[in-house]
């Protein structure tokens, strides 16, 4: 991997544990922004898009590697693809409802509402401006993984008998 300088890093690469449950704090706190693209920002990032493929997750957020910094990776066209300071700038009016799981949930299922298009701007891992237009389900990754940006996990859309899970599991801290 490269910084913006185009210097090569290596690092040893590490699966991380995943941060469960619905009340942990760094889950439910929005995210710093990631103020310049640093070796520690690239290394954390390797070692996400590691543990997301060992999790046979679509994406990670930081907060669910223990980190509150504003960074994810998410599937994009079936590669994971890292998101710094994303932010979602146009939402379609045309929305889809469709089932989600959450490496932090294990074993909760909710459906959600969301927009089947959006656009999103990100900061690249060479720290270039990005801005992509993704439908289906690379839009719903991407909106998932910017919820926990913010804070934000499935659970919280949960509506009445619209998740596989009862009232209780939602509130277990599962």
């Amino acid at each position: 991997m490269t910084d913006g300088a185009g210097r090569l890093y290596s690092f040893v690469v590490a699966v991380l544990p995943i941060i469960t449950g619905a009340d942990t704090p760094v889950l439910r706190t929005p995210t710093a922004l990631v103020p310049k693209v640093t070796k520690d920002v690239l290394h954390l990032i390797r070692n996400m898009e590691e543990t997301c493929v060992h999790a046979d997750g679509l994406g990670l957020a930081a907060p669910q590697v223990g980190q509150s910094l504003r960074v994810c990776i998410a599937k994009i066209n079936d590669r994971l693809t890292p998101l710094i300071n994303p932010r979602i700038t146009w939402r379609s009016p045309a929305m889809d409802d469709a089932e989600e799981g959450c490496l932090s949930l294990p074993g909760v299922y909710v459906h959600v509402r969301r927009p089947q298009s959006i656009v999103v701007e990100y900061t690249d891992v060479k720290g270039r401006a990005q801005e992509r237009r993704l439908a289906d389900l690379d839009a719903r990754v991407v909106q998932h993984e910017v919820d926990h940006l913010d804070g934000v996990l499935i659970v919280d859309y949960v509506g009445v008998d619209r998740s596989r899970k009862t009232e209780d599991a939602r509130t277990s801290g599962v």
